[in-house]
């Protein structure tokens, strides 16, 4: 498992949200019962026999609060039953929440792709305009220059005023042209990621669901008390940890790999090619998510990404979007390292 990853506490979790809903019931029923039957409680504590159960009680308690073992078995039975109940209403199983993400990330390459043809006809919609307005200015330019030698003032002007609001206009549709190349290259980087992402989950769930299966069999609650209270560590929980480390690690890409999806649907809903209008919204929006400083999805890629586009490496939008590309035989997978 990565040094990097910090594993959640069990009270963070959903079946911890519920051991704190059964332990503020535990505590309020026990008051209520004791402010109900106080009068009981007490002339029962003042025989022999509560006696001996008060300070039987008592001592339990000490024992427990004293031996690491017991404490720790203890804390083991509570959490498993917690997460037992939990599980009834929620996917707690990480097999589980696995196949639930490698689910929506098979959606979500789906719209992505939809976006990238979306985006790519935008652009060429986009190109034509600056590609024509360069034409019109050239134009504009030469009319100026035929009329100043005819010494016709009035055409000068007009022509050298259209001439310039045209250039000023491209400057700003060159500028959005760029950040939508950006964008597209982050869409296409993200979706070949996700693919190898969605082969890597897809391996692990097939081979660590019999493995899973196998130690869950091996290890019943009765041996991995016996396990804690040697000292010795639990196999099942060992591998429950890497199966969450690798769903936390998932969840965190298919959270980023959704919010660039929304971030670049309202980017180009803010763009009106057809009125030549876009928001500077869209524009900050994009602008923001390039300063941040780290992608899961990409990695070092985005820095290359927005270099790229700063220094003229343009994109051919000639070249068609590449069909689902071949994963390589034999090549390392993401989450091994998880399991070792």
């Amino acid at each position: 498992m990565p040094n990097s990853y910090k594993r959640k506490s069990f009270w963070s979790k959903p079946e911890g949200i519920t051991g704190i809903i059964f332990l503020l019931a535990i505590i309020l029923g026990a008051a209520f019962l004791v402010s109900s039957f106080i009068g009981a409680i007490g002339t029962f504590l003042a025989t022999t026999l509560g006696k001996a159960v008060l300070f039987g009680t008592l001592g339990v308690i000490i024992f427990m609060a004293l031996d690491n073992k017991s404490r720790t078995l203890v804390s083991y039975m509570y959490k498993s039953t917690m997460r037992w109940i939990t599980g009834l209403f929620i996917q707690v199983d990480p097999i589980g929440i696995l196949k639930s993400y490698i689910d929506d990330l098979r959606k979500n390459l789906k719209k992505m792709r939809k976006q990238m043809h979306q985006l790519r006809g935008q652009m060429h919609k986009l190109g034509e305009m600056i590609h024509t307005n360069k034409k019109d200015i050239k134009s504009n330019i030469e009319l100026a220059k035929s009329a100043r030698d005819q010494q016709n003032e009035q055409v000068l002007i007009l022509k050298s005023r259209k001439a310039g609001r045209l250039q000023k206009s491209n400057l700003k549709l060159e500028d959005l042209y760029k950040k939508m190349e950006v964008l597209y290259k982050v869409l296409d980087k993200m979706y070949k990621n996700s693919e190898i992402l969605v082969e890597d989950i897809d391996d692990q769930v097939k081979i660590k669901e019999q493995e899973y299966k196998a130690i869950k069999a091996s290890n019943s609650a009765m041996k991995s008390a016996m396990n804690i209270i040697k000292g010795d560590k639990d196999k099942r929980e060992m591998f429950d940890m890497a199966l969450e480390a690798v769903a936390d690690d998932v969840s965190g890409k298919v959270g980023e790999m959704e919010e660039f999806m929304e971030m670049s649907q309202e980017f180009m809903e803010s763009i009106d090619l057809q009125n030549g209008i876009f928001e500077e919204k869209g524009l900050e929006m994009l602008e923001k998510w390039e300063k941040k400083s780290t992608s899961l999805l990409l990695g070092g890629e985005k820095e290359q990404i927005i270099f790229d586009s700063e220094n003229d490496n343009t994109l051919d939008l000639t070249e068609p979007i590449k069909q689902k590309e071949k994963i390589e035989l034999g090549r390392t997978n993401q989450y091994d390292g998880f399991f070792d």
